[in-house]
């Protein structure tokens, strides 16, 4: 059981982590300062929208327009960091 839990803290920690990176690489793409006519660039764009985009846009549809700033990252980290302190509170009480 303490395998699986750590596994699972491990996924959700690779997770926040690829949401940090791709907040920060549209940034870089914003501020014009990666090209993404590199194919490589491209690449990683591509990668990080597709594993970030459908937890992002359902939190989106839910909070209001605050213009150009997005906050929906920060509250999915949020929300990822309960449920995985809740699981461990609920389900290993006594293995850490």
């Amino acid at each position: 059981m303490k395998s699986v839990l750590i596994l699972f803290d491990n996924i959700v920690t690779l997770y926040i982590w690829v949401l940090i990176i791709n907040a920060i690489l549209s940034w870089l793409v914003a501020f014009n300062i990666l090209n993404t006519a590199n194919r490589l660039v491209y690449a990683f764009l591509d990668v990080s929208y597709r594993l970030t985009a459908p937890p992002l846009n359902f939190i989106r549809r839910y909070i209001p327009n605050l213009g150009s700033i997005d906050i929906s990252p920060i509250i999915l980290i949020l929300l990822l960091m309960f449920f995985r302190n809740l699981i461990f509170e609920f389900l290993a009480p006594g293995l850490f």
